[in-house]
């Protein structure tokens, strides 16, 4: 089943519109599982982070409805990036706040873990990057046969040779080899577009 690839151009375009809940859904879905792994890697708790990544996207909605994101100063990723940290920053400190009205204390190893700019910058770039390959190869799903998909699973996600991977699933080496070679050109297509117009795009996989 075909199953539309929408870019990131045409998901910010729609959420324009305040009552286009299908865009805010889409929105959502494309990037509210990258901030809830780099809220928990700064520290928080499941609850928390989901809470950090809720309000980021609402406030990043209501930053692009009022006009003050330019894509053409920077990717969407360091915006996204920019209001995550902030409010895991804000989370962390409410929940200090909270523990010193209960009487408990605490204590200077608290802040000690969290994370400096850069090291998070780092955290948030892996997590940004998984979540977007795992969005690619959702759509790739649709788009090829399962042996071809499962021919560059065996190569590429579980280091198998080609040789090895033709024999188990009894095809051709020229066939394992062009399933890899399609998928990952098409990985790389479907990644451009999530950046598009916005700066080169980055290497999907090997």
């Amino acid at each position: 089943m075909q199953v539309e690839w929408l870019t990131t151009t045409t998901v910010l375009a729609s959420l324009r519109d305040y009552h286009n809940r299908a865009a805010w859904d889409d929105f959502v879905s494309r990037f509210h599982l990258p901030i809830v792994r780099f809220a928990r890697s700064l520290g928080l708790g499941d609850v928390d982070a989901q809470d950090v990544a809720q309000e980021t996207l609402i406030a990043f909605a209501e930053a692009y409805r009022a006009g003050q994101y330019d894509r053409s100063k920077g990717r969407l990723s360091k915006w996204l990036f920019g209001i995550a940290y902030r409010q895991a920053l804000g989370q962390r400190r409410r929940g200090a706040r909270q523990t010193a009205r209960q009487g408990g204390d605490p204590g200077t190893g608290f802040w000690a873990t969290v994370p400096d700019e850069a090291t998070a910058t780092h955290s948030w770039d892996r997590e940004w990057e998984q979540a977007l390959l795992e969005a690619c190869l959702r759509q790739v799903r649709h788009e090829v046969a399962p042996v071809t998909l499962r021919a560059f699973e065996l190569v590429i996600q579980h280091a198998r040779s080609p040789a090895e991977a033709a024999a188990e699933l009894g095809v051709s080496i020229k066939l394992v080899y062009n399933a890899k070679h399609r998928i990952l050109k098409r990985i790389r297509e479907l990644r451009a577009a999530l950046d598009d117009s916005v700066g080169p795009p980055a290497a999907a996989m090997g």
